[in-house]
Formats: C-alpha cells, structure tokens, sequence
C-alpha cells in the first residue's frame, strides 16, 4: 500500500507506544487516523497535540476484548472517514513470573486481549477491507517473544507465537484480496507495557503482581536496568510501520541483534529433525 495518503488508519492501543508512534507517523504522512484505546484520560491527551497538527483523527474509547465495542467503534470511524484501509491490532499487555507462578486470572486476561483482541480486530475489520475492493493492509503487533521463548514470560510467550501464526496465515488467505499483513516483533521500546497492569479489569484481579516481583531484589535491579538499556524510543517504530506498510515488508523487526537468538532455535529444530530422521530410517519408518 504505497500510497497512503488521504486512506484511514485504525489503531488498537493507540494513545502511548507504539501504537501512538504509528498515529503520529501515520498522521505525517497524510492518513486520517482513529485511535482506540481503553484509557479516556490517555484519549483525551491527545486532542491538543493533534488538532495542534491540523490532522484529521477521532479517539474512540474500547476493550479490544469487546466485540460489540469493536464493532461500534468500526461503524463510527466509516461514519467520520469512510473506508479504511489499514488496520493495526496494536493493544497488548504482559505479566511476568515463571509458569508454576501463574493463575488462571494471568492466563485469562493476557491471553484475551494479546490474541481475542488481535482476532477481534481482524474479524471486526477483514470484510470492511474486503467489500470496498482497494486492498488495504493489516499490522499486528507481536514482539521477539513471538520467535524465541522467554524464561518467566511463558503467558506473554505463548500470546505472542499465537499472533506470528495467525499472521503468517492471514497473509496468505489475505493476498488475492490485495490486502497486506505485517507482524510487528519488536524488542524492548520504550512504552508503559511493564506497567500494563494498570489496566487490568477487577475479575483478572488473582495473581496480578508487579512485574518482576518473582525474583529475587538483586536480580530484580538487574533484570530492569537491563530492560531500560536496551529500549528503543516508539517514534522509530512507528516509522519503521510505515515503512512495511509501503514496501507490504511482511516481519518487521525492531532489534536485528536479536537474530542469532532465533537461529539457535531454527538449529536445535533441524538437529531435532536429524535425529528423528536417523530414528524414522533406523526401523524402516
């Protein structure tokens, strides 16, 4: 979708991080964008900075986890701007703590808005892309955890392969329609998700804990500083969305250092296989 100028954006977790980096850089070049979020005060913010730009946007307040939210949200972007094109299933949360730590709450809530809400949003929109006939793009936001297994983040682990393979999926399914997906992996960016509890709903209240609190105080200091040394800040993502929007760049990797990490996983599956086949021909398999 090179050109995307006067097309309209929808971004779930649109008013901090990433998903604001992608209004913004959307917003330059020339798209009308909605922002949905589930925090009003975080909305409500950005009405200044945006009217300051002369962009043309709408906040719209919804859980991605609300289908008839979502739906109503869709029907009052069409209302404000017509057609949209680009969607990006943006909104995610994070629990950490090692799996004999976790609660059927974390499990729950992690896992309903990290994939229900990247589902939601894909089922919410694809027949809008679709019946208008001019292609369109969807981007949903995964992260490194959705490549390589994570020690302590089995919950958000497991949310983020989900959306990798629902995305490798829909790009195929997706592609005789001249409808694009990208999947966002990035690495540590500077955003409020260490602090995403904050928004968890009172009924996922058990096992809610601050974000490291499983280790150990020292190595609690470690494991924060070292996160906050490797963050990146949300405006080159957001670029770099862009970027593969109009290039139709299916991954999108933020931290290309990370890559000798998947190929050590990519190298214990084909020794895997190896020995497997060694076993299958061994008995005439």
């Amino acid at each position: 979708m090179r050109d995307v100028a006067g097309k309209t954006a929808f971004i779930t977790g649109g008013a901090s991080g990433i998903g604001l980096a992608m209004a913004r850089s959307f917003s330059v070049a020339g798209m009308k964008v909605v922002i949905a979020d589930v925090e009003q005060a975080a909305l409500d913010a950005l009405d200044n900075e945006f009217e300051a730009s002369n962009a043309e946007f709408l906040t719209i307040k919804v859980d991605v986890t609300d289908r008839d939210g979502l739906e109503a949200a869709a029907a009052a972007t069409e209302a404000r701007f017509g057609k949209v094109h680009l969607v990006c299933n943006n909104a995610g949360v994070a629990v950490g703590g090692r799996i004999d730590e976790m609660t059927y709450d974390d499990w729950d809530w992690v896992l309903g808005v990290n994939i229900n809400g990247v589902v939601n949003g894909i089922s919410t929109f694809v027949e809008r892309l679709k019946s208008h006939g001019e292609g369109g793009h969807f981007v949903n936001t995964a992260s490194m955890a959705g490549h390589v297994s994570i020690p302590g983040l089995s919950v958000y682990t497991a949310s983020k392969f989900a959306v990798v393979g629902i995305s490798e999926t829909m790009r195929a399914d997706l592609m005789p329609h001249n409808i694009g997906v990208s999947v966002l992996c990035p690495g540590m960016v500077d955003t409020n998700i260490l602090d995403s509890g904050r928004n968890r709903p009172d009924h996922f209240v058990h096992g809610a804990r601050p974000w490291g609190e499983s280790l150990p105080a020292e190595e609690r200091d470690a494991f924060n500083e070292n996160i906050r040394a490797s963050m990146i800040d949300p405006a080159i993502v957001g670029d770099m969305v862009l970027h593969a929007i109009q290039t139709d760049e299916f991954y999108i990797f933020t931290h290309p250092g990370i890559e000798p990490m998947t190929q050590l996983r990519g190298t214990e599956i084909a020794d895997a296989f190896a020995r497997w086949r060694d076993y299958c021909e061994a008995r005439n398999i």
